[in-house]
């Protein structure tokens, strides 16, 4: 999966836990798929149509009531389930709320390596300084990332590592996420 996939699949809070529930073998109807997920229906609608849109779901057609449709992983959505699973297996559920944030995923990913703000920034294209200094700020108070301060360098720059369940998760994610862009 590339980068901006990732990103675009993760942009929506439920979409993740969504995929992770259906590759571990949840039903594909709206009920059983709500009830396991514990989103809100407004929520769980968004995502899933959200899903859709970017071609990791699909209606199963012939199967399920047009009021309780059934949905199932297209094939990229399969891959993409695979992933979601794995990031779901390595966190606690208490961290959940951490993991449903815009770019905690692609953050996470993109410091499989300890690196700096502006690679960091370079890696996710679309991020905004504000939404990626918030986010690793937010990690970093969870223990999920680690700042230290490279003062050899002129001017001091920060360095930002994965660690603990944010080394997990950022693990998982590298070895699946590609940032090769074809240009």
């Amino acid at each position: 999966m590339d980068i901006e996939l990732f990103v675009n699949t993760t942009s929506r809070a439920w979409a993740v836990p969504i995929l992770a529930k259906l590759h571990a073998g949840i039903a594909g109807r709206q009920a059983p798929l709500l009830a396991a997920t514990g989103a809100t229906r407004t929520a769980f609608a968004q995502s899933m149509d959200h899903l859709i849109s970017i071609g990791l779901l699909e209606r199963n057609p012939g199967y399920g009531h047009p009021l309780r449709p059934e949905f199932r992983l297209t094939e990229l959505g399969a891959s993409a389930a695979a992933i979601a699973n794995k990031i779901q297996r390595v966190t606690a559920d208490e961290e959940q709320d951490l993991l449903r944030r815009s770019w905690t995923l692609p953050i996470l990913t993109a410091i499989h390596e300890p690196s700096h703000f502006n690679d960091i920034k370079r890696n996710l294209r679309t991020i905004t300084d504000r939404a990626l200094s918030q986010s690793l700020k937010t990690m970093e108070s969870r223990r999920w990332v680690q700042r230290n301060v490279d003062e050899a360098a002129r001017p001091p720059r920060s360095i930002y590592r994965a660690v603990n369940t944010g080394g997990l998760i950022s693990s998982v994610a590298a070895s699946e996420v590609s940032f090769v862009r074809n240009l």
